[in-house]
């Protein structure tokens, strides 16, 4: 029998951990809760098969038979999980043993001796030229909504930023004299970012057509306005951000569902068809890894064009 001292152990210390990665790594809001989530689903699969709720008890044999669940796991409508879905469970644990291992001092499984599975290369959607200048054509500039709407656009397609990155961006920090700024994105790194001098236009068209002196520089305009000075309550969402994305995707007749990251994908494609090598994109995307970067290459490798237009027979 499985006694509250244990469960309470190993609750406790994926909560220790969870505080740690949203403390010291800057993790994100949801995806603490999303490996909340995963190891959450992993302490109570221990415990349905009764195997000791200590770090200890964590082997090769019970990871091995913690996979074999989730490949053939359903839930009450008969959902299977997909690969990438059980490769996060795997992730979150052999991030959580690290913890463990190297920052408690807590004997367990090393985490290197997990293998994670190979997946497959992700694809990335993307805009071409023609697209997206229906897409960003497609707001009626003719109100302030509008004005903001195309700007939006404009700064997300110019910038490559994470919506997440544009919705805290305040107007004072957005220099359109020099048409740069710093960001801080995942992980707490900080990186420059650029504007394109339509990018700038839009943005001081928009600011000057603003009757506040919000500080955000994008604001919503339904529901209650506010009374404080900063204007914080007004900031927009990245959630109405994606929303704002769909509803002109749908208007320009796209024939994919376009959101904010697609014009981020954009950004990038972008970048790399003319000619930009890869770390230079790294660095503009604030990726971390190189590999992450490498997904765009697939589709934009301008030698391997020019190789083909130049020797393939039919012309």
């Amino acid at each position: 029998m499985i006694d509250n001292k244990s469960i309470s152990r190993l609750k406790s210390l994926i909560g220790d951990f969870l505080e740690y990665m949203l403390i010291e790594k800057s993790l994100s809001q949801l995806t603490i809760k999303e490996y909340q989530h995963y190891l959450y689903r992993f302490h109570d699969w221990l415990e349905q098969n009764k195997i000791p709720l200590f770090p200890d008890s964590i082997n090769l044999e019970s990871v091995r038979q913690f996979r074999i669940f989730l490949a053939t796991f359903r839930n009450a409508n008969g959902r299977t999980l997909n690969k990438n879905t059980q490769t996060y469970h795997i992730v979150a644990l052999r991030s959580f043993l690290r913890y463990l291992n190297v920052k408690r001092d807590i004997s367990t499984l090393h985490p290197d001796k997990i293998d994670l599975p190979k997946s497959s290369p992700r694809m990335v959607s993307f805009l071409n030229s023609e697209q997206l200048n229906r897409l960003l054509n497609s707001p009626r500039i003719s109100d302030e909504i509008g004005l903001r709407d195309r700007t939006i656009l404009e700064t997300l397609f110019s910038t490559g930023l994470r919506v997440s990155e544009l919705v805290k961006l305040n107007r004072d920090q957005v220099s359109l004299e020099r048409k740069e700024f710093g960001v801080r994105g995942k992980g707490n790194k900080i990186r420059v970012v650029f504007l394109s001098d339509t990018a700038a236009e839009w943005i001081d068209r928009y600011l000057k057509a603003r009757k506040d002196n919000f500080l955000p520089l994008f604001i919503r305009y339904g529901g209650r306005r506010t009374m404080e000075k900063s204007g914080e309550k007004m900031r927009l969402t990245a959630r109405s951000v994606e929303r704002i994305v769909k509803k002109y995707s749908k208007m320009a007749g796209l024939p994919i569902d376009a959101h904010p990251h697609t014009l981020r994908h954009s950004f990038a494609t972008d970048l790399l068809i003319g000619g930009a090598d890869l770390r230079s994109v790294q660095e503009m995307l604030g990726h971390e890894s190189i590999r992450t970067t490498q997904v765009y290459t697939h589709v934009t490798n301008k030698r391997l064009k020019e190789v083909y237009q130049k020797y393939h027979s039919r012309k």
